[in-house]
């Protein structure tokens, strides 16, 4: 068992980051998300007229919508951000964990 005080010059591994896989994987698909939210939205402005039903609530409900629709656009990896955010920040982790010792888990 290592005590704390002992791993405070350690470089930390994905994995004692709060990382790794999964962590790098989750990290990406959030950030595809963001993207599509924001396209999703650059979309909705984009209207050519006014809704004649239209609210502040229904814009809170369509907003609400697109993000859960971004979320899940995102999980499903078919627009290909995810695995290029994951790709390059994998490579660097690689090269980073070459430089200073210890492997990528």
């Amino acid at each position: 068992m290592t005590s704390p005080i002992s791993s405070i010059g350690a470089t930390p591994t994905p994995a004692a980051a709060g990382g790794g896989d999964g962590g790098l994987r989750k990290a990406a698909e959030a950030f595809e998300a963001v993207i599509l939210r924001q396209l999703m939205a650059s979309m909705r402005q984009a209207k050519l007229g006014d809704d004649i039903f239209g609210s502040s609530a229904t814009d809170n409900f369509r907003e609400m919508a697109d993000a859960r629709t971004a979320d899940s656009l995102a999980a499903m990896r078919q627009f290909g951000i995810a695995d290029m955010v994951e790709q390059q920040f994998r490579g660097q982790l690689a090269a980073h964990a070459n430089k200073f010792g210890g492997g990528v888990q």
